[in-house]
């Protein structure tokens, strides 16, 4: 028996017999079972209603797999636990006193649980070693189920992004074009650089970066606060951007963030921060404010095409700076672009719109659905197993899917273990 099982089973009332009994003999009725507590701290269910042997008591429950783990978590010493009116347990073996000295009504769940729901729980366990548990019988679930469970998670995900940009709002005292730049550029950055590229982004007076119109000055700038021209480089480009980067730094007293070290390995040569930086100068010195170009664009098809940078001319025949290369003109590709509106653009103009008060689902949400799904490992795999993501809104979602809760094994916390347990 599990923690995580008792909890689903007391939330969705799964619960066998009609008169229930605490461990004194007492009649239990559950009017309301609470609402459960997914933080760390607290009792697990809050403002639950239940009478206990003619008394009704409004309070909080506490669920343990054995009553003796009420003092293994020091409950007995904790505030928040001072109102707990019901202890849920699967095995009774010791008495519970609340910090009062009060023993604490408990209910032992053994008998009265169905075998269906741990037969069912069963099922889902005993394919924890697959890639998902239920791998072979998400097939089964049903388009509604499924298509809301979905919408669901994706503004799950879409609200956790909104937390990085709303810190970086308040890191930046509401400087929107300067959030906007570093969301822009943690996205160029990618998984593997992304981090890298923010504090860059972080460390360049946004000010100043945006009057600047020059590609080669912007790109100076951006190489330097990368910590890309440091030490003895060849050729006249190198040179010429190491020249231009210690003339900024003298005229902006800049200072490079130390924690800056650019990640080449693994990366294949397109993605290279060489290439993404110099594609970043490149945007903005055809939109200086583009934050405001981007929250005003009427659609999808109208962003994509104020994305699609490219390089200064030296990288068409350069990955690096020092080994020359096949004459390539590199721009942005169209799933890139994607990428940039998914994990920036649309964020960002949600928590934007947010602020104003002018936000509307219906169009915000369509600016997704005519955006094509991502290509991934997660996705691939999704659709091997019969769900397929037909658009951005989809692919988002199923991403959330895998990485809150596939991975983390809490199928009893999504709608699909959900359903597999019958509610």
């Amino acid at each position: 028996m599990t923690e995580d099982l008792l909890h689903f089973i007391w939330k969705y009332q799964k619960l066998s017999g009609s008169s229930l009994k605490t461990t004194s003999r007492d009649s239990v009725i559950i009017h309301n079972q609470g609402q459960h507590n997914l933080d760390l701290a607290g009792p697990d269910f809050f403002n639950a209603q239940i009478t206990i042997e003619d008394q009704k008591w409004a309070g909080t429950v506490e669920i343990h797999v054995k009553s003796s783990d009420w003092y293994a978590h020091n409950h007995q010493d904790d505030d928040n636990y001072s109102n707990v009116i019901l202890h849920v347990v699967w095995e009774h073996d010791v008495e519970v006193f609340n910090k009062f000295n009060q023993v604490i009504p408990t209910l032992e769940l053994q008998d009265y649980i169905s075998k269906k729901v741990i037969e069912d729980y069963k099922n889902l366990k005993d394919n924890l070693k697959e890639w998902i548990p239920c791998g072979r019988l998400l097939n089964s679930i049903d388009d509604f189920t499924w298509t809301n469970w979905l919408e669901r998670l994706f503004f799950e995900r879409l609200e956790a992004k909104s937390k990085v940009i709303e810190k970086l709002l308040v890191q930046t005292e509401n400087n929107w074009e300067l959030v906007c730049f570093a969301m822009i550029a943690k996205s160029f950055g990618g998984n593997i650089n992304g981090e890298n590229f923010l504090n860059v982004a972080m460390n360049v007076p946004i000010k100043e970066f945006q009057k600047m119109e020059n590609a080669w000055v912007l790109e100076a700038l951006l190489l330097g606060q990368a910590g890309l021209l440091e030490g003895e480089g060849e050729g006249l480009f190198y040179e010429g951007m190491k020249r231009e980067y210690h003339f900024l730094v003298h005229k902006y007293k800049l200072q490079r963030p130390v924690d800056v070290k650019m990640n080449f390995f693994k990366l294949r040569p397109p993605n290279f921060p060489t290439i993404r930086i110099s594609q970043l100068a490149n945007l903005y010195s055809q939109h200086s404010n583009l934050f405001q170009v981007l929250v005003k664009s009427p659609s999808s098809e109208y962003i994509q095409n104020i994305l699609r940078a490219k390089t200064s001319d030296f990288w068409d025949t350069h990955y690096t700076f020092h080994k020359e290369s096949p004459k390539r003109l590199k721009i942005l590709t169209k799933s890139f672009v994607h990428l940039l509106i998914i994990n920036a653009i649309l964020p960002l103009r949600f928590v934007y719109e947010k602020h104003r008060g002018t936000f509307n689902e219906e169009t915000f949400l369509d600016f997704y659905l005519k955006l094509d799904q991502e290509k991934n490992t997660i996705i691939n795999r999704f659709k091997k197993m019969g769900k397929t993501a037909r658009n951005a809104l989809e692919s988002q979602a199923i991403i959330q899917l895998n990485n809150s809760y596939c991975k983390n094994k809490r199928c009893l916390e999504c709608n699909v273990g959900c359903k597999l347990m019958g509610v």
